[in-house]
């Protein structure tokens, strides 16, 4: 068939293709069938999960610079009051910008930094309309000749009252809110470590009413609310924003909610400025409107002032479970001194913590006992979201295959399935999802060595980098969880 000559130059390449076809042949893999297996089920550990887009949110400015983060000790970021994940900055414009171009982002960044530091979020507003500071937007914007309203607390416009109102809409009150919201954007739009940013630079305490102040009328606020939603979007492309629900009224049950619409048509969230101002029946007014946000965005919702909730009588530990449960709710504040909510309320807290936002449980994994190094094998798992809102941040599951010094053998990623996709359900009715990957370890490159590796699971993005804590124990302290070993061969 080939000449003595073809034979002696190509004598090499003949034997390795011999060689290549014999292997082929003699070393074929078993089935996937005749694998053996090994299934493992998994129970939810109880744990508190800090993770992206959910938690608890401490009021460390509650408007008052004093309230509640000034008896914490600069070391203290609530590690201690468990799913605590934000801090939560809320304080007139004209503490930051005390004189015009001359900011003090001090009064943000240091508290900001020791949430960061214990890795956690922290979020903003920023307020022009305040019951206890006369000019919440700076003196100097009023002496630029933007003009106000003077009132009374309560009592509405009075030309000597004690407070002061921007009119919302004045083109020189927004022309330096401009300035300032794009000042504040350059400094921490798009940052990872900010959670989100309130629209609350209208409207009294931010909140979007003025009942108790300039008093204006449904159509000028929803012409008001669009016009601050847009400079926020403006100044805040890249981050999570938010309105107040009181922007169509504290109490309006209606259903025709034109400014939280406008809000939601533009991806600004909602969050309910509060709930448990008064006792049950009146617990809450916008449940409904919450229905029609949390799909797709996480809602935050606040409870009123701790304290004075329960003086008045309308503080209940079900009825703020509900609350998660009725909104779907992704945050909740810790809005008041946050030592004495935690005292009071710690059963109630650690109950939450099992349904805020959400909360992925790994409930099964069936995985081959033995793979073939650059052979292809199945991972049969089952998932299911135990939270009350979807796992907005997305994920996808990773098997990490580590020796016995914690090297990374193999990482396998499974981009067929996003854990935002994962339905939620009632606490007694939780939709579970089965789901087979396919992965193969060592193909090609890096050089796998045969042996017994322990194998860890994480959800986390596509490359394989963990990013969700997991209601799971033996966390590498990256957020994978060891679940077996598997025999490479």
């Amino acid at each position: 068939m080939f000449s003595d000559s073809f034979i002696r130059r190509n004598f090499l390449s003949i034997i390795l293709a011999i060689i290549s076809v014999t292997f082929t042949i003699t070393v074929s893999a078993e089935s996937e069938e005749s694998r053996p297996t090994q299934k493992l089920t998994f129970a939810d550990n109880g744990k508190a999960l800090i993770n992206p887009m959910m938690g608890w949110t401490m009021h460390f400015y509650s408007n008052v610079p004093q309230n509640y983060g000034s008896q914490l000790e600069p070391s203290d970021s609530l590690e201690w009051f468990d799913g605590c994940s934000t801090v939560y900055l809320r304080i007139p414009w004209a503490f930051i910008e005390p004189e015009e171009g001359k900011f003090n982002w001090a009064i943000l960044d240091t508290p900001a930094q020791r949430w960061i530091a214990a890795g956690k979020k922290v979020a903003f507003r920023f307020t022009t309309s305040e019951s206890w500071l006369e000019f919440a937007a700076p003196k100097w914007v009023f002496d630029a000749g933007a003009k106000g309203i003077r009132y009374s607390f309560g009592e509405g416009p009075k030309e000597d009252g004690n407070l002061c109102d921007p009119i919302f809409d004045d083109p020189i009150y927004l022309e330096k809110l401009r300035n300032f919201l794009l000042a504040a954007g350059k400094r921490y739009d798009g940052n990872p470590n900010i959670e989100f940013i309130d629209v609350g630079t209208f409207g009294m305490w931010g909140e979007g009413h003025t009942g108790f102040s300039s008093r204006l009328n449904p159509e000028e606020t929803f012409k008001v609310t669009k016009i601050h939603i847009d400079l926020h979007l403006e100044a805040f492309p890249n981050t999570l924003l938010c309105i107040s629900d009181d922007v169509d009224g504290p109490q309006n049950t209606t259903g025709n909610y034109p400014g939280t619409d406008y809000a939601r048509s533009k991806g600004v969230t909602l969050r309910d400025d509060s709930i448990l101002v008064q006792p049950s029946p009146n617990m809450w007014f916008h449940a409904d409107m919450a229905n029609r946000f949390w799909r797709e965005l996480p809602v935050i919702i606040e409870h009123e002032h701790f304290a004075g909730s329960r003086k008045k009588g309308a503080w209940d530990d079900k009825l703020l479970m509900r609350s998660v449960e009725e909104y779907h709710g992704s945050f909740m504040s810790i809005h008041g001194w946050p030592q004495d909510e935690w005292n009071i309320c710690r059963d109630t807290i650690q109950k939450i913590n099992m349904r805020l936002g959400y909360r992925i449980q790994l409930r099964e994994i069936e995985l081959p006992l033995t793979v073939e190094i650059g052979k292809p094998f199945s991972v049969k798992s089952v998932w299911a979201n135990a939270g009350v809102a979807p796992c907005y941040p997305g994920g996808f599951m990773t098997l990490t295959l580590k020796d016995e010094k914690g090297g990374i053998a193999a990482v396998l990623s499974d981009e067929s399935f996003d854990f935002r996709a994962l339905k939620v359900g009632p606490p007694n009715d939780i939709p579970v999802q089965e789901h087979t990957s396919e992965f193969c370890a060592g193909l090609i490159a890096p050089v796998t060595k045969t042996g017994t590796y322990d194998v860890f699971v994480s959800v986390g993005k596509r490359d394989g980098t963990p990013q969700l804590a997991l209601p799971l124990e033996k966390d590498d302290g990256q957020h994978r969880y060891r679940i077996g070993k598997i025999t490479l061969k």
